[in-house]
């Protein structure tokens, strides 16, 4: 993607840079790793026993574990690494849970939601095919550095599998049961069981409109909420019987909320919630769905 500059009427093309060592890219992310990706550090290189190194281990808001591995040329398969590190993750958890308590992190860990995220300047039509057929999720991002210190990140790809893997590989039932394991699929309609008429109609005309915003946002069904994302959940939908609960990522402070609809969480004392972001807004009917949707175009913008 280009990336121009304006001063006043004259337009100017940023030129990117190459970090100037293969460790920069990673040292960026680490050190700004929650406003990028609102992922709590806590390790970097983190040693398994069979002798590989996790690039950088982290766990999201929601509790999730998140590995991460960056693909520095292109014969690098970070891919393959990252399920390798995921499939040792899970064996070893309690050298996890150790290490979250040494780091004083509070959330509950959802073992359920394991997260692989992989970072590169680009991906070939081999990494893209691969993540297409797996059976779990794989978030591809792709980064540029500009001059002026402008860092440009996009998701390549968050697909889960789109066909039976079992129609082209043929696997005993061990193998099936042990790459299911690895991450618990949850669906929208499981969240919408419980939902009155009036609640399903109301979300899906809220979806509608939340997917029309940018062709790049991925829909993503976990444990306890729908979210709505670009590289990071820009809102997080729950679905009640009588009411739908939205939470915006959106720091304190940071949203204009005219409507004075949604509520700071983190006044007059943080409270623990669902979902990430700042703000919450609860909604019944199609006028306060409105006035919703404009709050979470703010939050698209501000996570863009």
């Amino acid at each position: 993607m280009s990336l121009f500059k304006i001063k006043n009427t004259e337009v100017t093309k940023l030129s990117t840079l190459e970090p100037k060592k293969e460790k920069n890219i990673q040292t960026l992310f680490e050190q700004n790793l929650l406003t990028i990706l609102n992922v709590d550090f806590l390790v970097s290189e983190y040693s398994t026993s069979f002798g590989g190194r996790i690039d950088t281990l982290g766990i999201d808001r929601n509790g999730s574990p998140v590995i991460i591995e960056y693909k520095r040329n292109q014969n690098d398969n970070v891919i393959n690494q990252g399920l390798s590190y995921l499939r040792w993750l899970l064996d070893h958890k309690a050298n996890f849970e150790i290490l979250c308590k040494s780091k004083n992190i509070k959330v509950d860990i959802d073992w359920n939601s394991p997260r692989i995220i992989c970072v590169a300047e680009s991906y070939n039509k081999f990494d893209l095919d691969t993540v297409e057929i797996l059976p779990i999720k794989l978030e591809l991002l792709r980064y540029r550095i500009y001059e002026d210190d402008i860092l440009l990140l996009e998701s390549e790809s968050q697909k889960t599998v789109k066909v039976s893997t079992s129609k082209i590989f043929e696997r005993g039932k061990k193998e099936k049961e042990s790459i299911n394991r690895l991450q618990k699929d949850y669906t929208v309609e499981s969240h919408l069981e419980s939902a009155s008429k009036e609640i399903r109609d109301l979300f899906f005309d809220l979806k509608e409109k939340i997917m029309s915003l940018d062709n790049s946002i991925t829909e993503e069904a976990k444990s306890k909420y729908i979210a709505y994302k670009l590289t990071t959940n820009f809102v997080d939908i729950v679905i009640q019987k009588n009411a739908i609960k939205a939470f915006l990522n959106v720091p304190s402070g940071k949203l204009n909320d005219t409507f004075n609809i949604a509520r700071d969480l983190t006044k007059p004392k943080p409270i623990g919630h669902w979902g990430n972001g700042d703000y919450e807004v609860l909604v019944r009917n199609q006028e306060e769905m409105n006035k919703l949707f404009e709050l979470i175009r703010q939050s698209y913008v501000y996570n863009k």
